[in-house]
């Protein structure tokens, strides 16, 4: 057995940077900023102020089509419960040069989707493009200053991280990325359509990229290297199977991935996205179960079967490749 802190330690990182310093307030009302508005923003952005409450104060929307920001002012701040029952967080126009004054930014901004129809990793296709994307934005976070948080919604989410931390010189536990709460998602949809698969809904885990090196584990109970391989297969093909039926696959990411995953990071509650494991040299953003606490996002590190963190060791060495 062994475990996440040891992958480290396979890819000759032995001082890992630390994984300290809350960048939010926990469990009080933040200032959100969300940058681009297409589709997956938009969704966010509904799924934020309907669910969000809480832990969010108000949220400013920030795109390069104003008339869009003016529309979904309008539309979502129009959005709201009868006779006072709940005041929903207040929705408001944000432009580039005051991006940064927020506690927690939300970036979805990318160059372009591949078309419906295309082949292979639709995901890293948008890695070209949106890499200098991130690190453009990047660099205007570490001008700025910012010392709150960075949430990495737009594909491939583990990479464009990497690139955002290496351009902005923050701090590893100020960017998170999130991806992978879609991915266990879909593994608990075909967890509860086929009995092969049940075993997930209880003692699942999901570990890594939410792309072709996505790690599914059954069981961390009782793992079962083939079933597992199974269903990690239908998770990573459960995007492609939406796009062949001539639809963009971005509902359920923007809402179990981003929003749902982002409200229980500002929480302090267990949930998936990415978090760094590495050093100033080489490291990688890896998602794993993990909770934001005032010290920092702390991770999950149960003790792992070979084979289970054999699949793992093998998506972050990638990860760290793609870096």
């Amino acid at each position: 057995m062994r475990r996440i802190k040891d992958l480290c330690k396979e890819e000759g990182i032995l001082r890992p940077l630390p994984l300290s310093e809350c960048p939010v307030h926990l469990g009080e009302r933040n200032r959100v900023n969300l940058l681009a508005l297409g589709d997956v923003g938009m969704t966010v952005l509904i799924g934020l102020r309907l669910l969000g409450s809480d832990v969010i104060s108000s949220i400013g929307i920030c795109d390069i089509y104003e008339p869009n920001m003016d529309r979904l002012e309008q539309e979502l701040n129009q959005v709201r419960y009868p006779f006072g029952l709940e005041t929903l967080p207040s929705v408001e126009p944000v432009q580039t040069e005051a991006l940064f004054d927020c506690d927690l930014l939300i970036f979805c901004a990318s160059k372009g989707v591949p078309p419906i129809g295309s082949g292979g990793d639709v995901r890293m296709a948008q890695l070209a493009a949106n890499r200098e994307l991130a690190a453009h934005y990047g660099r205007m976070a570490g001008k700025a200053g910012y010392k709150g948080m960075v949430a990495v919604v737009s594909d491939p989410v583990d990479p464009l991280c990497k690139a955002f931390l290496d351009a902005s010189g923050l701090l590893p536990s100020q960017i998170q990325g999130y991806g992978l709460g879609v991915m266990n998602a879909r593994a608990l949809y075909y967890a509860e359509k086929d009995s092969r698969f049940f075993r997930y809904r209880a003692e699942g885990r999901a570990y890594g990229p939410h792309g072709e090196d996505l790690v599914i584990a059954d069981s961390i109970v009782d793992y079962d290297d083939s079933v597992s391989a199974e269903l990690t297969k239908l998770t990573v093909e459960a995007n492609r199977r939406v796009r062949e039926m001539g639809f963009k696959p971005y509902i359920a990411p923007a809402l179990s991935s981003a929003a749902i995953s982002i409200l229980l990071t500002l929480r302090g509650q267990w949930h998936y996205s990415s978090i760094y494991l590495g050093d100033q040299k080489r490291g990688a953003f890896l998602g794993i179960k993990n909770r934001m606490t005032p010290d920092g996002p702390v991770y999950e590190d149960l003790p792992l079967p070979e084979l289970l963190f054999e699949r793992i060791r093998q998506a972050y060495h990638n990860l760290c490749e793609l870096g």
